[in-house]
């Protein structure tokens, strides 16, 4: 298959089940409410290292429960527990911290996780419990409710309980390009077309890997290494998978909260990636032994 003369490899992309969880913060103004889920997103690129993967959402949220400006975080780690050891700390340390700010639960789950519950004792014994009513919620749910810890600029409102449900992480593509400077403008082009898909991230910055990584390594302390396969430099020093002419490669990974939208974006940012420069795009997998969920490129692009 190719489209705009670029080579689409017959494969498939392999990600694996995680849970997932989404917060919205809001504040007095945009700025700041960005600021603080910036702040809450860093060192979040892979469970690898960072033990989540969490990025903004590019779609905004249409309305938030106090009325004031807000950005939708999603979060991804390996189970219940990490998901909720990641939203403690970093909404504990990332968000409360930032001035104005505010931070509801914005994932409908079954399964719930004490957030604001655990956050609250640093009120020292003057934080207070608040519940809003249905028409607040505009969901039509029980009441929900919120904690009212004392800060210095006033109080920081965070919600009880924040869902949490099963997702999928590690959906991928790569792209193989002629030289770096085409590579990466096909990667930007296929970023900002993917932006616009909702309940996605693409967690590494600006939504782009150069360290892709294959699972093992030669040495016993580490579990993922560089994926040696894909490394211009070492054509000719191992068993390469790059074509002639291939100089540089990008990596885009994608988690989503169901495994259609991390099709859906797939399919969306491969297309918008094809044109000069690239020569050829394919998917990482680990012959299945990494994870369920399987994206076949060629039936991906058929769909669309």
């Amino acid at each position: 298959m190719e489209i705009n003369g670029v080579y689409i490899d017959e494969t498939y992309a392999e990600a694996f089940g995680a849970y997932a969880g989404r917060v919205l913060i809001t504040a007095c103004s945009k700025t700041w409410a960005q600021e603080a889920a910036r702040s809450m997103a860093g060192f979040g690129t892979s469970v690898i290292g960072c033990g989540c993967e969490v990025a903004i959402e590019a779609i905004e949220p249409a309305d938030t429960p106090d009325d004031r400006p807000g950005v939708s975080v999603l979060l991804f780690a390996m189970s219940k527990k990490a998901v909720q050891e990641q939203l403690i700390n970093r909404i504990g340390q990332c968000v409360m911290t930032a001035p104005t700010s505010a931070c509801y639960n914005a994932l409908e789950a079954e399964d719930r996780l004490s957030i604001g519950g655990k956050l609250k004792f640093f009120g020292d014994g003057f934080q207070i419990s608040k519940r809003l009513d249905q028409r607040i919620t505009g969901n039509g749910s029980s009441p929900r409710r919120f904690w009212r810890i004392p800060v210095m600029d006033g109080e920081f409102i965070v919600e009880d309980r924040f869902g949490v449900k099963k997702g999928v992480a590690g959906g991928n593509f790569l792209l193989l390009g002629r030289e770096l400077p085409g590579t990466l403008q096909a990667a930007e082009r296929a970023i900002e077309a993917m932006r616009k898909v909702p309940d996605v991230i693409m967690p590494f910055p600006g939504g782009v890997v150069r360290s892709g990584s294959k699972v093992g390594s030669r040495y016993k302390f580490l579990n993922a290494s560089s994926n040696t396969a894909f490394c211009p430099s070492l054509r000719r020093a191992v068993k390469s998978e790059l074509p002639e002419g291939v100089g540089a490669v990008l990596e885009i990974v994608i988690d989503g909260l169901t495994p259609e939208a991390v099709g859906e974006a797939m399919r969306v940012g491969i297309r918008a990636a094809c044109g000069p420069g690239v020569v050829q795009i394919t998917a990482g997998n680990y012959g299945g032994k990494l994870g369920k969920h399987h994206f076949h490129l060629h039936q991906l692009l058929a769909e669309g």
